[in-house]
């Protein structure tokens, strides 16, 4: 089966970002990360910054992701709290962002809003401390003392906000079709396989 769509959920360090990017390029594809950040901003006269504290504030509260998901699907948005509306945001311009053909999503849930269309593969992306903390200090500059702090940090909000928006774990490698170590595949050998995905006759 050929897959159009790759979305990739990614521990911070594990070089998921630059797996993304390279995968789209090597394969004619658009990339979407930061873009639905600023397509929800433009769209709701709001800043990226604004956007980023409402997905770091979103609760994982199962009262909160029982509300949200009903009120998706019922497409009654009133009484959403601002973190609500950011989310069904997202998914709505995920959804617009697909329409205009083959694409990689980073984060944002992106396999929840693709979840009714063919050829979605949904990707993790894990690595080992010691990678984590080298490419942390190589990619983002961040020093040695502050390393964990961050990561944690990422790791925290990334995995609360997909937690009160899919009422599922983050890091439950059974949420996903495919599982990739980028500390032993490396940033190319992730990048082929799941480039043999999307050019599967």
């Amino acid at each position: 089966m050929k897959y159009n769509y790759i979305t990739i959920e990614r521990e911070y360090g594990s070089g998921g970002t630059k797996i993304a990017h390279r995968l789209a390029e090597e394969c004619g594809m658009a990339c979407y990360g930061r873009e639905i950040l600023e397509n929800v901003a433009k769209d709701n006269d709001l800043s990226v910054e604004q956007i980023e504290r409402y997905e770091e504030s979103v609760t994982n509260s199962l009262l909160y992701t029982i509300f949200v998901m009903s009120k998706a699907q019922s497409g009654d948005t009133d009484m959403l709290t601002e973190e609500g509306h950011v989310y069904l945001a997202e998914q709505a311009v995920i959804k617009q962002l697909a329409l205009n053909g083959p694409a990689v999503f980073l984060g944002h849930c992106a396999s929840e809003a693709l979840k009714e269309r063919r050829g979605v593969a949904k990707v993790f992306i894990h690595a080992s401390k010691e990678e984590k903390e080298k490419r942390i200090i190589e990619d983002y500059q961040i020093p040695k003392s502050k390393i964990e702090l961050t990561r944690k940090y990422y790791d925290r909000k990334r995995a609360n906000y997909y937690r009160a928006n899919t009422m599922q774990r983050w890091d439950d490698y059974k949420n996903y079709d495919i599982v990739l170590d980028s500390s032993q595949l490396g940033i190319e050998g992730c990048v082929a396989v799941l480039k043999g995905l999307v050019q599967a006759e």
